[in-house]
């Protein structure tokens, strides 16, 4: 815990600082949602193909983060944890001019069965 999952659009390419982009957000999981910095897990998933409205081939990229966090958060406290994704998406995703960036980002509870194990 936490679980985090960022699905983008493989096309941003280089434009998307993920190394950095994971820094900061783990660094932001701990300071708001009293993570240790050391459960901080994040799995990139580049998509081939995205779609924004009709456009199949415009310039769009999508970038969706998801939280898995263990249930007892505050809905304010997953409220920053979005609005710091977010802020931070802006600094790590540089469209410079040949696409258009759509993020978004939101915080759900693991179910109560939820394991895990290291080897």
């Amino acid at each position: 815990m936490p679980q985090i999952t960022v699905d983008y659009s493989a096309t941003a390419g280089a434009a998307f600082d993920r190394e950095g982009f994971a820094r900061a957000l783990h660094t932001a999981v701990v300071e708001i949602a009293a993570a240790k910095p050391e459960a901080c897990k994040t799995l990139f998933r580049a998509a081939d193909d995205t779609a924004f409205g009709y456009d199949t081939e415009g310039a769009h990229v999508v970038v969706h983060v998801t939280f898995g966090l263990l249930a007892g958060r505050t809905d304010e406290t997953k409220a920053r944890l979005t609005e710091a994704t977010l802020e931070l998406l802006r600094e790590h995703v540089k469209p410079e001019g040949w696409f258009a960036l759509h993020a978004s980002a939101e915080v759900r509870d693991l179910d109560p069965s939820y394991r895990k194990f290291e080897i």
